[in-house]
């Protein structure tokens, strides 16, 4: 018994006090919640009317898989993701190049969507009234390109922020909410292009 009565008590730890969330994070994850249900519901009715056009032109025989364009948008995951360590060290130059960098592949990415609608629209006569496949397509792929778009103005406010010398390292979390929603688009793309230019393309 006397065994029990000598060994020491610990110390009770110390309690850290309680912090809520962060507001922007909160904010940031109930926005990318919300817009991925938007997206599952254009996905699954492009899914439910694939092959259902009763003229053309039929998937297949327009769509050709945008590998450079795919691989410069997933490219532009990695390049924001190097900028923000870049800021986390204080080195504004380096994060300012790779900052640019995510700019002009997510760019680049957006010229490729533009140069195709051109292609479909005025070569091959697909439009948003031609068929279901017209309607669905345009309504998927803009809805994606809607976000690239705002995800490009975003980008573009913490260059011309950080150029003026209004951005360092205590607005990091300012910078990782943007990073964020540029990945949610790159994710949402994954599923896209899966869809819409890997299944309904044998269609």
């Amino acid at each position: 018994m006397d065994q029990f009565i000598n060994q020491p008590v610990p110390f009770a730890e110390e309690e850290r006090p309680w912090r809520p969330p962060s507001f922007r994070k909160v904010g940031m994850l109930t926005l990318i919640t919300t817009e991925s249900a938007l997206f599952a519901i254009f996905v699954v009715a492009y899914v439910f009317y694939i092959g259902k056009s009763l003229n053309g032109p039929y998937p297949h025989e327009i769509l050709h898989i945008p590998w450079t364009a795919s691989f410069a948008l997933f490219g532009s995951s990695a390049t924001i993701t190097f900028a923000e360590m870049a800021l986390k060290k204080g080195n504004r130059s380096l994060f300012q190049i790779w900052w640019a960098i995510t700019i002009a592949m997510g760019a680049y990415f957006l010229g490729f969507t533009a140069f195709e609608w051109h292609e479909f629209i005025f070569k091959e006569g697909l439009t948003i009234s031609t068929n279901i496949f017209g309607s669905t397509f345009y309504s998927l792929v803009g809805l994606h390109a809607s976000h690239v778009i705002v995800g490009l103005l975003l980008l573009s406010i913490i260059l011309i922020s950080s150029l003026r010398g209004k951005l360092d390292h205590g607005h990091h979390e300012h910078v990782e909410m943007i990073a964020w929603y540029w990945h949610f688009v790159d994710a949402v793309w994954v599923v896209v292009l899966t869809v819409v230019y890997l299944i309904s393309a044998h269609y």
